[in-house]
Formats: structure tokens, sequence, C-alpha cells
């Protein structure tokens, strides 16, 4: 196996092995929760022997590592079990809403990497200036501003006062592609601004770093252009960060999307969470946060593979 190879497989291991970990936390929390999963199926009205044949139908009874087992093997299948809420497969609830969170995560990274990684390469270039300045103190206001708060100055700008976005995203099954484009820009424009702000700093920095290396003064006493020195020589060196700050946003723009999803009502695994979490809903709890947490792992596995590729001193660390 060669040495890519190698890295690769161990970091896939390593992020199987975190996936392991992560899946016996959130089964740990949601048993340790008080209550009891049959009476909250049955209601208070149970007769203690309904509740005995439910526990026996759920595998209550069998031990908790054994329980662990059956749930985590059908949850690598796609099988997350029944709702306690309303009886449904938890699947089949997950699915559009999976589906519904994704578009609004790549429509957001769709508004972000690109104006990112421009605002990045320009503010490298006129470091110090007044766009360098203005565009940092606009990335920090963006940082430092909550998601939830930045949401309702958007929601009151573009919705309340000039009317031209709707306030909630009322995204239907079916819908038409510019119909949710236009229902979801609030939301995504939201996302974006944050994760945004993280790419551009990175990119900013990537660049400066780079622009002080001997080939880059060297390309330039040839009489390199300046957009030929960045494009052709700077940025591809720089693609190991921006790559690793990228795939890590991304992560973060599909799971990070709770706030977001509640503030603008919006239909997605965020929102389906918060309301199972109000009705008590283990099975669906369970199901939303595991898949959060193995988009993320997926996601920094990207960008740890990414770096790897980009950036040969990776590969050969002697």
């Amino acid at each position: 196996m060669s040495g890519l190879a190698g890295l690769i497989v161990k970091r896939l291991a390593l992020g199987l092995l975190t996936l392991l970990i992560i899946s016996i936390i959130i089964f740990g929390a949601m048993e340790a929760l008080p209550g009891d999963t049959a009476q909250q199926i049955l209601g208070q009205g149970a007769t203690p022997e309904a509740l005995a044949a439910l526990r026996e139908e759920l595998n209550l009874n069998d031990p908790l590592p054994v329980r662990y087992l059956a749930w985590f093997t059908d949850a690598l299948q796609g099988e997350f079990g029944v709702s306690v809420a309303n009886q449904r497969p938890v699947a089949d609830q997950l699915g559009p809403r999976f589906s519904n969170t994704l578009f609004l995560a790549a429509f957001a990274a769709a508004i972000a990497v690109p104006f990112a990684i421009t605002l990045g390469v320009l503010a490298a270039l006129f470091r110090n200036s007044i766009f360098d300045r203005v565009a940092n103190a606009g990335a920090l206001v963006s940082i430092s501003s909550p998601e939830f708060f930045l949401g309702y100055v958007l929601i009151l700008v573009l919705a309340v006062q000039n009317q031209i976005f709707p306030p909630i995203a009322s995204v239907q099954p079916g819908m038409d592609f510019w119909a949710r484009v236009e229902m979801s820009f609030l939301p995504a424009l939201t996302m974006a601004l944050v994760v945004m702000a993280y790419m551009m700093r990175m990119t900013r920095a990537a660049i400066i770093n780079l622009l002080a290396s001997p080939y880059i003064e060297m390309a330039r006493l040839k009489g390199v252009p300046q957009g030929r020195v960045i494009v052709r020589h700077a940025l591809p060196n720089a693609l190991a960060p921006i790559i690793n700050v990228v795939a890590l946003n991304l992560a973060y723009l599909i799971t990070g999307v709770v706030l977001v999803e509640v503030v603008f009502v919006y239909p997605g695994v965020g929102q389906l969470l918060v309301d199972s979490v109000s009705k008590q809903d283990g099975p669906v709890v369970q199901a939303c946060c595991l898949i959060f947490a193995a988009t993320f792992i997926l996601f920094n596995l990207i960008a740890d593979v990414g770096s790897i590729v980009t950036n040969p001193r990776l590969r050969h660390p002697k």
C-alpha cells in the first residue's frame, strides 16, 4: 500500500472509531434520561400487562450493551426505529428533512465559498488598505454575531421593512426549484455570512504568507503580472489550508443549522431535532444526533484527505 493510500486508510479508520465512540455517547445519554419508553408510547393509562408486553416487543428488557449493538447495527442499515410521538418510522421522517438541510447547506456554500475566496485574495493583495480593513472589520462583526441575531436582522431588513424575501421558509415537497431558492434565501444568507468570515480570513492569511516566499518574489522580478502570480503561483500552494477550512465550514453548514432552521421555521433536520426534544421523542433525537455526527466526521475526513493530497509535506513528514 502506497504512503498516500495508507494515510487515507488510517484517517478513515479513525473516523469510523470516532463515529463508534460518539454513537455510544448518544445512546448512553438517551438511556440515562428519566422516563420509560414504553410508558411514553402507551400513555399514563396503560396497564402493567400492556407495558410488560411492549417492553418485551421493543427488547427493553435486554441488557444495555445488547440494545446498543442492535440499535447501532440497524442505524448503519438506515433503520432508526419508530417515533414515539407519531408511531411512524424515523427513517421516513428523516429522509425529506435531511434532503432539505442538504439543499440549504449547498445553497449557503454556493454563496459563501466563491465570495470568501475572492474577498480573501483581494484583501491579501491590498493588505493594510481601506478595503482590507473594512473586509476584516466586517468579518469580525459576522464572526461575533450569533446566527439567530443575524437571522432576525435579515428578517427585519429584507422581509419586514422592504418585503423582498419571505420571513418564513415555507418549503413544501414538490416545490419549484426557483421558488425553493426564494424561500431558502434568508436562512442560506444567514449561514453564509457566518462561515464566509472564517474562510475569507483563512484565505487572506494563506495568501499573505505565500506572497513573501522567494519564488513569488522571483516571479515578480521576472515581470509576471500580479494576477498571474496569484492565480498560477500563490493560490495553488495555498489550497491545503483553504480546502481544510472550506470543508470544516461545509460541515458546520450541515450540522450547525439548528438555530437558523428554528428562526426561519425551515423544515430540516435541525427543526426536527428541536421538535423531537420538546416531545421527548428519543428515537428521533438519537437519529438526528447520529446523522449530524456522521456528517461532521465525514467532512472532517474530506478536509484531512484534501490537505494530504494538496500538501506533499504531509505525505512525506520525514
